[in-house]
């Protein structure tokens, strides 16, 4: 049995014995960060994945050698924090929102297109900006109703609290934009496994296998890290596929060292000047 022990302040990555090596490391176990005071995880550099979950949003961080830590940011303020910290963010959330157009974002039809049939309903239609403003669901569905003649999915208002957040995080944050970029899930799986959409339900132990099998293929010890992260919180705080979906989020980040390819690849601004694009690593055969 290896060795997995929890980093310290002073030593929050451990380091491995050979590349590629997935360490755990949780420099506060548990904890949630809020503010601001625990984000300098290593002086190496830092690649980040973010997804929202229940507690506020489940953060992992790869170093270069694929040592990994995790942490809950409790808010935007801290997933902020975290992001200027590290050479490279992505996160599981809209950025760069629709206005009038009835076909909504480009991006998104885009992955939609490249999942197929079986994975297509994971890319939900982005809000249009207007709708950030409603306070319920009744209230957002009239307004993106107004806004772009379309209407709005109870999963896609689900995530509008968690867009606000973000939305005007990286509005009042300029220096933030250069380095908080939005991905997607499955969209990452796709590229890293061969061009190949996952094919079972994420939500379930059969799915989750089958994703932890693709990132094992980049990070072999990616099983342990995972059942670590899975025991340090409680289900109704993080779920088991926020932790996977932040895990490929991260290794995205990590491959794609600054330079991940985008969905479009030219893609067009928001009225507030943000770019709706998907980021996304394909690996070179």
């Amino acid at each position: 049995m290896r060795d997995y022990r929890r980093g310290t302040r002073a030593d929050n990555f451990v380091q491995g014995n050979r590349k590629n090596r997935l360490i755990i490391s949780c420099p506060l176990p548990g904890r949630r960060i809020n503010d601001g005071d625990n984000t300098t995880m290593t002086s190496r550099r830092r690649f980040i994945g973010i997804d929202g979950c229940r507690a506020g949003w489940f953060c992992v961080v790869l170093d270069e050698e694929m040592n990994a830590g995790f942490q809950v940011a409790a808010d935007a303020d801290a997933v902020g924090a975290l992001a200027l910290a590290a050479d490279s963010a992505l996160i599981d959330i809209p950025i760069g929102l629709p206005g009038a157009d009835p076909d909504g974002r480009h991006c998104d039809r885009e992955a939609r297109k490249l999942l197929g049939r079986g994975r297509a309903s994971s890319v939900f239609s982005a809000p249009a900006r207007g709708t950030l403003a409603a306070a319920g669901y009744s209230s957002a569905l009239r307004l993106n109703r107004q806004a772009s003649g379309r209407g709005l999915s109870k999963q896609a208002w689900n995530i509008v609290p968690k867009s606000r957040e973000i939305d005007t995080l990286l509005r009042d944050n300029r220096a933030l934009q250069g380095v908080l970029h939005e991905c997607h899930p499955e969209r990452c799986f796709w590229a890293l496994n061969g061009k190949r959409a996952m094919q079972l339900n994420k939500k379930t132990r059969e799915g989750q296998q089958q994703r932890l099998q693709v990132l094992q293929q980049y990070l072999p010890d990616c099983h342990v890290f995972f059942e670590r992260a899975c025991h340090e919180f409680l289900r109704r705080e993080v779920a088991r596929d926020d932790i996977i979906d932040a895990m490929v989020c991260a290794l995205t980040a990590r491959l794609g060292d600054g330079a991940c390819q985008t969905l479009p690849v030219d893609p067009p601004t928001d009225t507030q000047g943000l770019p709706m694009r998907i980021a996304y690593y394909l690996p070179v055969p």
